[in-house]
């Protein structure tokens, strides 16, 4: 622990690698999570319903299903996954991208996600040093890494992720080391009433839902996290960019207009990048602002 506290770049690729073994594990929860949430969902539902002779038609009747089992294995000839063949990065390019059973092609998303996890961590690593500070904000990465990719594919921001952590982001500023523990608290308030009050005013208006309750949570989430200070930057910086992506799926007819695109992954970005330069981002703003 010593070398890595004195030792930056020592400090930086240990966590690099650390964060492309946490983004297997982020494999797991993005595929695993959604669907462990569905049957818990069916089943709440027959027992509701005193339905619960009837098997659900999602998931696993008999064997369990969570995070850790059954084990990983290829989804289409069932061959378990040696250690060997789960290494990040390395086992995906020495099996060339397929499974080494059945020869099946393993999706870019698995090594893409862990490039990303360990890109991401280390840029982590060298803003903050060896500190509490950089330990929270990789866990913080971590969440919103499996969030974003959660709500790209089902449109869901879990409380299971997003309720923990929000009380972590409490957690580590009842000693400040984002922010107060008051900044905190308002910050969290503030960020579930903000998006709040919009989707109220949206439905209002148009009698659509413009978002989901997953959205509120989020930025109330990051609002614990940096405090109330950090929310401006984050609504403007989530909101330019989600518009333009979305704007830019519609024009290139890749996305339907009236399908609804994930705000979460904006939101997630944003956050990210708050945590890291939120400060200067609101400085130069305000600068720009008086200026104007």
């Amino acid at each position: 622990m010593e070398l890595l506290a004195t030792e930056p770049a020592l400090f930086i690729g240990a966590t690099a690698i650390l964060g492309l073994l946490i983004g297997s594990f982020l494999n797991v929860v993005i595929f695993r999570l959604p669907r462990m949430l569905q049957h818990q969902w069916q089943v709440q539902c027959r027992e509701y319903l005193a339905l619960a002779d009837e098997p659900a038609s999602d998931g696993p009747a008999d064997q369990p299903f969570d995070l850790i089992r059954p084990a990983s294995h290829c989804p289409q000839c069932g061959r378990g996954i040696k250690a060997w063949e789960n290494i990040p990065l390395l086992s995906y390019l020495f099996l060339r991208g397929r499974c080494a059973g059945c020869g099946t092609h393993i999706p870019l998303r698995y090594p893409l996600v862990e490039a990303i996890t360990g890109v991401m961590s280390a840029v982590v690593a060298w803003h903050f040093g060896f500190s509490y500070a950089a330990a929270g904000a990789l866990l913080l990465t971590w969440a919103l890494i499996a969030l974003t990719f959660i709500d790209f594919d089902h449109q869901l921001l879990p409380d299971n992720i997003t309720l923990p952590f929000l009380w972590l982001g409490l957690g580590f500023n009842v000693f400040a080391v984002y922010t107060t523990l008051g900044a905190a608290v308002v910050g969290a308030m503030a960020g579930y009433l903000v998006l709040w009050s919009v989707y109220v005013s949206f439905k209002f208006f148009t009698g659509k839902e413009g978002m989901g309750y997953g959205d509120f949570k989020l930025l109330a989430l990051l609002g614990a996290w940096l405090g109330w200070q950090a929310l401006p930057v984050i609504i403007i910086l989530s909101s330019v960019v989600g518009a333009l992506v979305g704007i830019a799926l519609v024009a290139l007819r890749r996305h339907g207009r009236d399908v609804p695109i994930p705000f979460g992954p904006y939101l997630a970005a944003a956050g990210w990048i708050a945590v890291l330069w939120g400060e200067p981002i609101s400085a130069g703003y305000l600068r720009w602002a008086a200026l104007g």
